[in-house]
């Protein structure tokens, strides 16, 4: 009898013990490791509050890690080596190609991804530009399209016309050249940033240079050395004469508009909330001088494409979500999901004047993150909407931009030279080699068949 005890007790803890087993293993958090190179204190803590929404729905934890866009790629390629990569990226389109191809992306999860959300939902100009012959090499989660800002108010004073082409752009920037009070256009000439590439492919894009043909044939041979090349060249180094001395970068262009000293730059949307005086941290100064606040928001005119006597453009960044070759293929997979659904409106209102819905909707709602980001409060001390500064067409122009961006090397099947793009902005060829051009070590002709040869080095 006792045995009988003893043995039916044993039975009792064994069943006891499997429901406590059991019960653990269902609320066991998965984790997942998230890199970002969205690194300001303030967006981390949004990301961290989308980040604990998600495991309150999932179980599965999310440990968010930032890393400065200038070092992503040696961090992954080093990781990849190591064969520690996070589950999932955020990172430029400038990489997608080439880290798919060289095995770090997953395109199979990614391509899962965008079918369960709808390939509809999203702007067809972004899912083309991540497009691989197996589906998506990445997933698009936000956009913002170069600007080219100027002030109106001095154009108006002397009569200058909207500095959309060329000839208009250097017109202005010899009129309105005043240095030090006033420089007439500020161009990027720090051969260090990622900033300078992507100021000088603008222009070169307006004037018709291309890395390769538009078939999406990756057979195609590059041809810098043109006379399109040699003249974009020309005309950056024309501009530069209106531009402050040393290495500019995006910090000197920034905080001399913002302090009244540039008339014109080239510059993401995420300057919009600085212009506008909605960051304690950056004053305005012609804001302060003229003693009206939102003076030089109201003064400030935007040129979306820039046309040259070869072509046109307007320069454009897809910001994407890889999950990786190393990932935890399911809950990566959710994760991103969640980004673009329940997280995506949190998302882009982290920084929505440079966070442009590239997924329009839902299949239910097809519309309803558009509209979501138009009604979207932008600015860090201060918050404002969009609309309100600089109206409600310039909001609508913004999101409507997105399908037309044009990018060096990026759009087809393989993104044409999608590896070979993410191989130039790696290793900074093109800026360092346009800043000894600007330096007077090479002529034009010179640098743009040095830019040819060192391009083709890398293909």
């Amino acid at each position: 009898m006792r045995k009988l005890f003893l043995l039916k007790t044993l039975s009792l803890l064994t069943i006891l013990s499997l429901i406590i087993i059991t019960g653990n293993l269902a609320i066991a958090k998965d984790k997942i490791t998230f890199w970002t190179t969205e690194v300001e204190k303030d967006r981390l803590s949004i990301q961290q509050n989308i980040a604990r929404g998600f495991t309150e729905k999932t179980g599965i934890a999310v440990r968010i890690i930032p890393v400065e866009e200038n070092f992503l790629a040696a961090k992954v390629i080093a990781a990849y080596a190591a064969r520690s990569l996070p589950d999932v990226l955020y990172h430029p389109i400038d990489f997608t190609i080439g880290w798919e191809q060289a095995g770090i992306l997953d395109a199979q999860s990614s391509t899962e991804v965008v079918t369960s959300l709808g390939k509809e939902t999203f702007s067809p100009g972004p899912l083309d530009f991540v497009r691989v012959k197996n589906g998506y090499a990445a997933v698009p989660l936000d956009a913002w399209g170069q600007l080219l800002l100027f002030r109106k108010d001095l154009f108006r004073e002397k009569s200058l016309p909207i500095p959309d082409t060329w000839n208009h752009i250097l017109k202005a920037a010899k009129a309105l050249n005043n240095p030090p009070k006033m420089w007439g256009f500020e161009v990027a000439t720090d051969p260090g940033q990622t900033y300078t590439q992507q100021v000088f492919e603008h222009l070169a894009l307006s004037n018709g240079v291309r890395l390769a043909g538009r078939t999406g044939d990756l057979k195609q041979e590059i041809n810098l050395n043109t006379p399109q090349m040699v003249e974009t060249l020309r005309f950056y180094k024309a501009l530069s004469r209106f531009t402050p001395p040393g290495n500019i970068s995006w910090l000197h262009t920034r905080i001399d508009y913002l302090s009244g000293r540039a008339a014109m730059i080239i510059w993401s949307p995420f300057i919009l909330d600085e212009l506008s005086g909605l960051r304690k941290d950056q004053p305005v100064l012609p804001d302060i001088i003229k003693k009206e606040p939102g003076f030089l928001a109201r003064n400030t005119g935007f040129v979306t494409v820039i046309h040259g006597p070869n072509g046109w453009a307007q320069y454009g960044q897809i910001n994407c979500l890889g999950i990786t070759q190393d990932a935890a293929d399911a809950p990566a997979k959710q994760w991103v999901e969640f980004l673009l659904s329940e997280g995506y409106l949190r998302w882009l209102g982290m920084a929505a004047e440079g966070k442009l819905p590239v997924r329009k909707g839902t299949k239910v709602a097809p519309e309803c993150f558009i509209n979501g980001w138009i009604d979207l409060d932008f600015g860090v001390t201060t918050r404002a909407k969009l609309s309100r500064f600089y109206g409600m067409s310039v909001a609508k122009s913004m999101t409507a931009s997105v399908d037309g961006f044009n990018r060096w090397g990026l759009g087809g099947i393989g993104g044409v030279k999608g590896a070979l793009v993410s191989k130039i902005y790696g290793t900074k060829i093109i800026p360092q080699i346009l800043k000894r051009f600007l330096d007077g070590e090479l002529n034009a002709e010179e640098a743009a068949r040095l830019m040819n040869e060192r391009v083709r080095a890398l293909d």
